[in-house]
């Protein structure tokens, strides 16, 4: 039976005409499916569905999403975290979202309002659950994830006063009003992959989103584990990011946003 599946231009040069043809007339297609964004039951035979295409260095994943969270794309990810997904799909590992490389931590985000010069800027707070280690090394030269942020642009946070410079290339994925990833620029000029990407979409209180389609920019600020916590309120979030920042344990950039 045909499915009232999208298929972009990009995911169609990715798998072929046919492959995308059998796909719209039903072969190779689940009627029902988990939304790849929402993570909740969909129906392909009943709604407008988004194919979605994961493409790592070696592996590709078709996956499917309502459309109404997700526009049918190829998303460019680390191999390592799509052989994770595989895994998890087939049941022979639960991979953590986020998570850099075996063994390491994940990465957690909090979003809130930051006041600057008079002015709310929607910001979203970046802390793993542990030390990063670089990279195809043992961990033994400890955490490095302040350093390894400001290799990829990110900038040292010494006061709480100052807007961060845009960090080209860098965006922040927000979709139906929801957040979906970090993305950063793809290796040798290639598409976007990212950095962070949510389990299940992340819900933002009203008034971030608001300040975040005003501004079209998106504050992201990263400390290492330990160094900000979760924070019930507002408030108590500055109070220790500002901590974080008198310390030294405080990077920055802004980000354009992409979505709405």
């Amino acid at each position: 039976m045909p499915r009232m599946l999208d298929v972009s231009e990009d995911v169609r040069a990715e798998i072929g005409d046919a492959e995308a043809d059998r796909l719209l007339v039903g072969d190779n297609a689940p009627g029902s499916y988990d939304c790849t964004s929402c993570r909740t039951p969909g129906d392909s035979e009943q709604e407008r569905t988004s194919t979605v295409l994961f493409v790592g260095e070696e592996t590709a994943v078709l996956a499917f999403a309502h459309a109404t969270c997700i526009p049918s794309q190829v998303v460019q990810v680390a191999e390592e975290q799509l052989q994770g997904a595989v895994r998890s799909i087939t049941g022979s590992e639960q991979d953590a979202p986020g998570r850099l490389t075996p063994e390491q931590a994940v990465l957690g985000i909090t979003s809130g309002l930051v006041l600057i010069d008079d002015e709310l800027h929607p910001a979203l707070v970046v802390e793993p659950t542990g030390a990063i280690a670089r990279p195809g090394t043992d961990g033994s030269g400890g955490d490095e994830f302040l350093q390894l942020l400001l290799e990829q642009g990110f900038r040292p946070v010494h006061r709480m006063d100052q807007v961060p410079d845009v960090l080209h290339g860098w965006s922040i994925l927000l979709a139906m009003g929801q957040l979906h990833a970090v993305l950063q620029p793809g290796t040798g000029g290639g598409a976007p992959v990212a950095w962070w990407q949510a389990h299940a979409p992340l819900q933002v209180t009203e008034g971030w989103r608001t300040a975040a389609n005003k501004s079209q920019t998106v504050l992201v600020y990263a400390a290492p584990a330990g160094s900000i916590g979760q924070q019930p309120r507002e408030d108590l979030l500055r109070d220790a990011l500002e901590k974080a920042a008198a310390g030294g344990l405080l990077v920055a950039a802004a980000m354009p946003l992409a979505g709405t």
